[in-house]
């Protein structure tokens, strides 16, 4: 018999396949772009407030505790309202990235990428062989205080950073130019990609060694909608296996933040050096569901198993789907019931609170 945990406890037993006294259930809400969608008291409440009215088991982010040292080069952001300009200075040129705030997200969207043409990869490459990452003492010690506050009430995590293909593809070229730019001049991307991998390399290492928090993601979004398992197995599981290798070697998790389809990369995900993926989401917006990873990845701890059209349904049909799911499995270990993807705003608090009531009745097999 499994002693009453912590949330912090019940994390850090289930990112290792642990037993746990319940199934861990995280609905993903990270600003006030949710509560603001809400109905009054909703708008007033804090998100660990909001937190505590449903019951759960929060997984807060923090900023990863590195800064940027550069001696040729520069990068510069000015926001104006909703627009964000940000310019790249190096030697050999000057590149120009504009993203968006979309207010009912919460959240930043690239409109025009920085690398359009051979000549800009050139300059982008400049960029990244110029940036040094040291350890940032304020940010660290901001940290400290943060996990210090949280305490046992919930685990924390930081973002290495995202592997050199999906940075290219999401944020540098965009996902049709990334792809020609790459099919045309595969030499000056995959160089590129080198001067990347060396900074999330140094990213890992300091994380690994300086980061209190309870676990280190990659935020990879992998989706193969956009990405071939060819291309994955070429540009993202060699660079992903060298930051895993560096954080476990430390006794510490890695988790990978993948959010998309990934069922034709099940194969490759199941020996690679990471912990488990978080936002595995189920169909119709992914494509795998829990017993799909447990079957292909069975010392994988997966971290989802819902989807955003779900999260618009009444309860009782989300708790349907989410016990069969359940019951599908062989066991429970290594299971955190979570929103995959942010928690849609037309969710209502009071349908997330009755779900996570019953994920913690559930009679989970561990």
């Amino acid at each position: 018999m499994i002693g009453l945990m912590t949330s912090r406890e019940r994390w850090r037993a289930a990112l290792r396949m642990q037993p746990v006294d319940r199934l861990p259930f995280w609905p993903k809400i990270f600003d006030k772009s949710y509560t603001q969608a809400q109905a009054v008291p909703y708008p007033e409440m804090t998100i660990p407030e909001l937190y505590a009215y449903i019951g759960c088991d929060p997984h807060v982010p923090l900023p990863a505790c590195t800064r940027e040292v550069r001696t040729k080069t520069s990068v510069e952001s000015v926001t104006t309202g909703k627009v964000r300009v940000t310019t790249y200075h190096a030697p050999s040129g000057v590149l120009e990235a504009i993203d968006q705030f979309d207010g009912d997200s919460g959240s930043w969207h690239p409109v025009i990428f920085p690398v359009k043409t051979r000549g800009d990869i050139g300059v982008m490459t400049e960029i990244f062989e110029d940036c040094r990452l040291d350890l940032d003492s304020e940010k660290l010690e901001a940290n400290r205080k943060t996990v210090a506050s949280i305490g046992e009430g919930g685990s924390t995590w930081s973002g290495i950073g995202r592997s050199p293909l999906m940075n290219w593809l999401e944020f540098v070229a965009g996902i049709e130019g990334g792809q020609y730019l790459l099919a045309d001049y595969p030499q000056e991307v995959e160089t590129l990609f080198a001067a990347m991998h060396a900074v999330l390399l140094r990213s890992a290492e300091i994380l690994t060694e300086h980061s209190p928090v309870d676990a280190l993601y990659m935020i990879e979004d992998t989706s193969t909608t956009y990405v071939s398992p060819k291309q994955y197995d070429r540009y993202c599981k060699p660079q992903i296996t060298e930051y895993g290798e560096t954080v476990r070697s430390a006794g510490r998790p890695m988790m990978l933040h993948m959010c998309g389809h990934l069922m034709g990369l099940l194969p490759a995900l199941a020996d690679m050096p990471a912990d488990g993926f978080e936002a595995f989401t189920s169909p119709p917006v992914g494509n795998t569901t829990l017993l799909d990873g447990r079957t292909a990845c069975p010392d994988k701890t997966l971290v989802g198993g819902t989807n955003a059209t779900l999260w618009l349904l009444p309860a009782d049909r989300i708790i349907e789907q989410i016990e069969a799911d359940l019951d599908a499995l062989p066991h429970h270990r290594g299971v955190v019931i979570s929103s995959a993807g942010v928690m849609p705003p037309a969710c209502r608090p009071e349908t997330i609170k009755q779900v996570s009531d019953w994920v913690h009745a559930y009679p989970a097999r561990l």
